[in-house]
């Protein structure tokens, strides 16, 4: 059995107890070392095979699973955040299955997720954006022709961009020029719930220069929408006038 773990965004801390106790007793563990904390891994035994998927290809990496499970031991896959999100694992589970090796997918903390709660902001604000849109810009990794950025802006909803950061002033341009204005609310978050985190807020007009002046390009997320202003609308989920299955609301 292969376990594909998310490790979380950073902090150690941020890792499911099912994840960790996976790690805690493997035999074999890969792990995304250009992104995946090493503390994760404090606790992994003594014996465990360790090995750093960052210099690996996708057959060498299949490789020492096959390996292992075929040895009998316990064998976990160690992503960063959440495997289901540029996690590039599906291509892996494709060649488990043609191999027969069963496996399990343990969700984790996306660096998404990490970011929204060090900015102390919520993506999904009444009146203001019900819509969060995960998406990365165009590069040496093509997107499909309707993903591209300045379609994607049109819709003016909380948008969270990965893998982009390097092209901060390009980003900018285009998510000015497929509708969201140029004073829309922006943010930076490099390395998300690390201890070396850092934020870079602004607007779309000038977080390009900011991010650039606090030196970041790479390993950080940019975050746009109103999510990020201070005006929204009450929930009607606490309303004391509104009622719903759980509470009679005031007349």
């Amino acid at each position: 059995m292969i376990y594909f773990i998310g490790a979380g965004s950073g902090d150690p801390e941020l890792i499911t107890v099912k994840g960790k106790r996976l790690i805690d007793e493997a035999d074999v563990i890969i792990y995304a070392g250009s992104l995946v904390n090493p503390q994760v891994l404090c606790d992994a035994k003594e014996t465990a095979e360790i090995f750093n998927s960052a210099s690996m290809t996708l057959p060498e990496v299949i490789e020492v699973m096959r390996t292992g499970v075929e040895a009998g031991k316990k064998v976990v896959r160690v992503h960063t955040g959440d495997p289901s999100i540029y996690g590039a694992h599906r291509e892996q589970m494709e060649e488990l299955d043609k191999l027969g090796i069963e496996y399990q997918v343990i969700p984790g903390v996306s660096s998404f997720l990490a970011a929204a709660a060090s900015l102390k902001k919520e993506y999904t604000l009444p009146g203001v954006s019900q819509t969060v849109i995960l998406t990365r810009m165009e590069g040496r990794t093509p997107v499909p022709e309707p993903e591209h950025i300045e379609r994607l802006a049109a819709h003016r909803s909380s948008m969270v961009v990965f893998l982009s950061v390097g092209e901060i002033d390009t980003l900018s341009e285009k998510l000015r020029m497929g509708g969201y204005p140029a004073d829309t609310p922006a943010a930076v978050v490099y390395k998300a719930s690390w201890e070396e985190e850092k934020i870079v807020t602004g607007t779309l007009l000038d977080i390009a220069d900011k991010v650039k002046a606090a030196a970041i390009r790479k390993t950080a997320l940019v975050l746009v929408g109103g999510f990020l202003g201070d005006k929204f609308e009450r929930s009607r989920l606490y309303d004391e006038h509104f009622s719903h299955e759980f509470r009679k609301g005031k007349e």
